[in-house]
């Protein structure tokens, strides 16, 4: 463990994380390359989605803003 530390010249802590979390989901501990874990990957999409939804929800704003002054 001290040999791999020096050579990849990182924290021991650090080394230790990355053996626990290949040790609890060997297939998902190091997704890297643009491909995320799929709760990351969800948390990404519900961004997106209030994003879009804010966007939607300003444009409804700014039409019934226009359409009462139309209105009067």
């Amino acid at each position: 463990m001290a040999q791999a530390v020096r050579d990849l010249g990182v924290h021991g802590t650090v080394l230790r994380r990355w053996v626990q979390e290949c040790a609890a989901d060997a297939q998902q501990a190091f997704p890297g390359q643009g491909q995320m874990k799929p709760e990351q990957a969800e948390l990404a999409r519900l961004r997106r989605e209030v994003i879009k939804l804010k966007a939607d929800r300003d444009i409804l704003k700014k039409a019934a803003a226009y359409f009462a002054q139309e209105a009067l």
